[in-house]
C-alpha cells in the first residue's frame, strides 16, 4: 500500500491533512501531526507487488477456489492472478516441524487418516493433498512452512494464521517462536502478517517481538463482548480481521472511527466485495483473487470517472 495508516477512507490522511493545511495553517498541522502519530502504532507489512490503491487483496489458502488449498500451485496461480498476499494456515508435525495444513485432521484434504499431530513429517510428505480436489493433482504435498517462505521472499507478502489447535501456553520452543524464526530466516519480517483465533498466539508472538505485525482473529468466547477497537488496544495488535458475517454496521462504523485497519474473510461474491470496498476494508481473503482484482480495478476506475 502507498500508504497503509489511510485504509479506512477513500481519500487518503495525507490529502486531508493538506487540505487542513491550507484552510487553517498551523493549527491544522498540529491536528494533523498529532492524527498522523496516533495512527503510526498499526504496523502492517509491505507488499512486494503493491498496486498502490490502499487496498489489498489476499488469496485465502491460494487460489484455492481452483485449486487445491493450501497448496503450491494454489500459492503460485494466486500470484498469477495478481494476489498482492497470500493466507495460508499452520499447523505443527508429530516431531515439531511447522506445516501448511487447515484442519485438525487429514482425512478431508488428503488420502490421510487421524490427526495431524499424530503424524511425523516425513510421513505427512507421502500424503496425496490434491486428489481430493481432483485426480490431477495428485502430485500435490503438504506443504512445509519453509517451503512457503521459500516461494513467498521477494516474491508476495502472507498472513499466516496459527491454527489454534499448535497454539499451547508454552512460549519456548512453541509453534509461535519456530514460525517467527523461520520467518526471519528468510527476511520476511517486514512482509508477514500474523493471525490466530487463540488470543494466547497473539500475546506470544507481540511478547516475542513486539516489532511484528499480528492481527487478532475475532473469536466470540473470548472477546468479552468488547467493541473492537477495545480488542485492538487490549492486545495491542495492528489489524482486526473477522468473518463478513460477523462485521456488523456498529463495528465498521468503531473500526472506520479509529483508522483500524480491518480485513474481511471469506468473501466469493461480486457484490459483496464491492460493498466491502465502499465500506473502507482495508482488505479481503478470497477464494478467487482473480475476480476481486478486477472488481477492485473496476471500483477505482468508476470512483476516478465519478
Amino acid at each position: 500500500m502507498s500508504c497503509w495508516n489511510t485504509c479506512n477512507g477513500k481519500y487518503s490522511m495525507r490529502i486531508k491533512c493538506l487540505c487542513l493545511i491550507l484552510a487553517f495553517g498551523s493549527i491544522a498541522t498540529v491536528n494533523c501531526l498529532a492524527q498522523s502519530s496516533m495512527m503510526q502504532q498499526y504496523n502492517l507489512p509491505a507488499l512486494y507487488n503493491d498496486d498502490g490503491d490502499d487496498f489489498i487483496i489476499i488469496a485465502h489458502r491460494g487460489a484455492s477456489a481452483y485449486y487445491p488449498e493450501n497448496t503450491m500451485i494454489a500459492f503460485e496461480k494466486a500470484v498469477e492472478m495478481g494476489a498482492e498476499m497470500i493466507e495460508l494456515d499452520v499447523m505443527m508435525s508429530k516431531d515439531g516441524i511447522p506445516i501448511v495444513f487447515h484442519d485438525a485432521k487429514l482425512n478431508k484434504h488428503t488420502n490421510g487418516n487421524s490427526y495431524v499431530k499424530h503424524y511425523t513429517l516425513k510421513e505427512l510428505k507421502k500424503l496425496d493433498a490434491g486428489s481430493w480436489f481432483n485426480p490431477k493433482f495428485s502430485d500435490q504435498e503438504i506443504p512445509t512452512l519453509e517451503e512457503a517462505l521459500q516461494f513467498a521472499s521477494g516474491n508476495i507478502a502472507l498472513n499466516i494464521e496459527i491454527k489454534t489447535e499448535a497454539v499451547s501456553n508454552q512460549i519456548k520452543n512453541g509453534i509461535e517462536e519456530k514460525v517467527l524464526q523461520l520467518v526471519k530466516k528468510y527476511g520476511m519480517e517486514k512482509h508477514v502478517l500474523f493471525s490466530s483465533f487463540d488470543y494466547r498466539a497473539v500475546r506470544h508472538l507481540k511478547k516475542l517481538d513486539p516489532n511484528v505485525a499480528v492481527a487478532l482473529l475475532y473469536e466470540r468466547n473470548q472477546s468479552n463482548r468488547l467493541l473492537p477497537h477495545q480488542l485492538v488496544k487490549k492486545y495491542n495488535v495492528d489489524a482486526f480481521n473477522c468473518s463478513y458475517r460477523q462485521l456488523k454496521r456498529k463495528w465498521m462504523a468503531n473500526l472506520n472511527k479509529h483508522n483500524i485497519p480491518t480485513f474481511i474473510y471469506t468473501v466469493d461474491s461480486k457484490r459483496r466485495m464491492q460493498k466491502l470496498i465502499a465500506g473502507g476494508v482495508t482488505g479481503i481473503f478470497t477464494n478467487k483473487p482473480d475476480l476481486l482484482k478486477s472488481v477492485v480495478q473496476s471500483y477505482h476506475l468508476n470512483s476516478t470517472t465519478d
